[in-house]
């Protein structure tokens, strides 16, 4: 349950397939079927479910490979979303407060009785991790007392009733505990469970169906997966009822998912202001960010703002990226725990869908000659007049044969980015770049002279790890 590590914090500058119009052109949907089945054939993830959200709407939704063991494959199968569902726990608050019935600066122990230092923690510091409660799955993999069903007060008497891990405010750290005590207090508050309030107020207005992820098993859901080491993958058992809850308590479709993601875009089922709150991060008592807002991840990628989350249970993995400035969204649901397939699969598809993000005119130039170089080296006719004295000595014939001959095969690339800002070294203006294949990459790092026309000083690719 605990986030996994995420992709989007890489400060890349992106170049991919244009995406003016709305729907996926028929090449775009050729490279995320391509995308999407050669990160399973890889990994040995049985299926992923996707949803792609542009200009403000749904234009794609498709699940692949074999979702149970009966083989059968629905894009509408719900896959349990886990931490994903930690926006909506927040979502759930920030509605009680709008109606003035609790406040996110409220201490938990107006609300729940017995939490260590329950008097100075807040109902915000719950949702952005920052109350220092002790997190009750920091696992990656079910332990042993999941195998017995539970309730949200034994495990807040287990692990909410222990020292704090820190002063309230002074870290970041996730804390599925802060979401369950958070869960418990909007049903104190709403007179209802938490799954009840949130199709009510939310899920009906939007028109899509939940399920509680206890209960999305057996025929008609998708089964879990994992994989011990490089062993075979394997069906998991899910764990015994109620360790989710208010933490990750959620199966949707991923067109379900995408449907909430147009709702943040579009700011509706929750007022604006509230949207914007749960997207601005938190601030520490020494005043640094935490980059996370109230059940969401809040940074940029390639250039680009985004409002993220993943989920880890047993058996699935998911990741949800929204990129509000672009007004897109990217859903991907897996259905093992064993590989970061998810991310990867969300990271093509965000290169083949997403319209280019805007860069400095001068890495703009380079990127595109850098493009232009590649082509050359891929087909054995390279421009030396681009190249300074030391880079024509360096493109001998034997290498520039080793360069035709590796690169010729792999065929066009799929995206060509920059990694990272240019830099100045040696009286030269330094560059690199990823190359990305739908089932391989490579670097590129660049030395040229100063000025848009200025010789290159060195072109290396090199494979990436």
């Amino acid at each position: 349950m605990k986030l996994a590590p995420s992709w989007l914090a890489t400060g890349l500058l992106l170049v991919a397939a244009p995406a003016a119009a709305q729907s996926l052109t028929p090449a775009e949907t050729a490279q995320v079927d391509q995308a999407v089945t050669a990160t399973l054939a890889k990994s040995g993830i049985p299926s992923a479910s996707v949803a792609i959200v542009r200009g403000g709407q749904i234009v794609y939704a498709k699940a692949y490979g074999k979702q149970a063991e009966t083989g059968t494959t629905r894009d509408e199968a719900p896959y349990q979303i886990a931490s994903v569902s930690k926006q909506f726990t927040a979502a759930a608050i920030l509605l009680l407060q709008r109606e003035g019935k609790l406040s996110l600066n409220d201490h938990v122990s107006k609300y729940v009785s017995g939490i260590t230092d329950g008097d100075t923690i807040t109902i915000r510091q719950l949702l952005s991790h920052t109350s220092g409660l002790r997190d009750y799955w920091p696992q990656d993999y079910s332990f042993k007392a999941m195998a017995t069903p539970v309730t949200p007060q034994q495990i807040v008497d287990r692990w909410a009733k222990t020292p704090l891990d820190f002063t309230p405010g002074t870290q970041w750290q996730y804390s599925n505990t802060g979401y369950v005590v958070a869960g418990m207090i909007v049903e104190k508050v709403s007179g209802q469970p938490l799954l009840e309030f949130l199709k009510a107020r939310i899920f009906k207005p939007l028109g899509v169906t939940v399920y509680d992820q206890d209960l999305a098993v057996g025929p008609g859901f998708p089964q879990g997966y994992g994989r011990a080491a490089l062993g075979p993958v394997r069906p998991v058992q899910p764990p015994a009822r109620g360790w989710l809850y208010a933490a990750g308590e959620l199966a949707m479709s991923a067109r379900a998912l995408a449907t909430w993601d147009v709702a943040r875009l579009d700011h509706t089922v929750l007022a604006p202001e509230d949207w914007a709150t749960q997207e601005t991060p938190v601030k520490l008592a020494d005043g640094s960010t935490s980059g996370y807002g109230l059940g969401v991840s809040v940074g940029t990628s390639d250039g680009r703002r985004t409002i993220e989350h993943s989920g880890e249970a047993v058996g699935f993995l998911s990741e949800n990226i929204v990129y509000p400035d672009q007004k897109a969204a990217i859903v991907v649901l897996t259905n093992s725990w064993s590989s970061n397939a998810y991310q990867t699969i969300a990271q093509k598809l965000a290169g083949i869908v997403l319209s280019p993000s805007a860069t400095d005119p001068a890495d703009a130039t380079a990127l595109a000659r850098v493009r232009r170089v590649f082509d050359q080296l891929r087909d054995g006719s390279l421009d030396r007049t681009m190249l300074t004295e030391n880079a024509n000595f360096y493109f001998t014939p034997t290498t520039l044969g080793d360069y035709r001959a590796s690169l010729a095969p792999l065929g066009a690339p799929v995206a060509i980015v920059q990694t990272g800002k240019s830099r100045l070294r040696g009286g030269f203006v330094n560059r690199s770049y990823r190359v990305r294949y739908a089932d391989a990459t490579l670097s590129i790092s660049t030395y040229a002279e100063p000025g848009t026309n200025g010789k290159l000083e060195q072109f290396i690719v090199a494979p990436t790890q």
